[in-house]
């Protein structure tokens, strides 16, 4: 049984140890823990039982949304819980009266690039070298 859930500022470190299992820029438990504190702030954790398996985090002001991250373990991949984060995130948006939403992904990051398109979300424009590997973003964004 999959559970979504609001995190918390105890569950950094192992946020942090995801971030550190599905990304090759994470983010650090220290601006993790400032994000947590941050104005606008939600994160949600995708759990089975109580083992985290997944998470959305970003920042809703005013009438924007922003995703920042999504991320679900290499394991649990393929089986729509992506999906079931993203939609989550959707309603906690519409409860917080945000009317868009925005992210950017890694050009090369196909199966991302599929869960944003195929929940609505248009290309915006690519920023050119925008990682520090120099991967370009594709920034996108969908009216809720």
């Amino acid at each position: 049984m999959y559970t979504v859930c609001t995190w918390q500022e105890t569950e950094v470190a192992a946020i942090a140890a995801l971030e550190r299992e599905c990304f090759a820029d994470p983010w650090t438990e220290e601006a993790l823990l400032a994000q947590c504190r941050r104005k606008g702030h939600y994160g949600l954790a995708l759990k089975k039982g109580e083992s985290l398996v997944g998470f959305i985090y970003g920042t809703v002001l005013f009438e924007d949304a922003e995703i920042y991250k999504v991320a679900i373990k290499p394991e649990f991949r393929g089986q729509g819980l992506g999906q079931r984060l993203t939609e989550a995130a959707f309603a906690y948006f519409r409860q917080q009266n945000a009317e868009r939403v925005f992210l950017e992904v890694r050009a090369g990051n196909l199966p991302a690039k599929g869960l944003y398109a195929k929940n609505g979300f248009t290309e915006l424009r690519v920023r050119a070298k925008y990682y520090a590997d120099g991967e370009d973003a594709v920034e996108m964004t969908k009216i809720l």
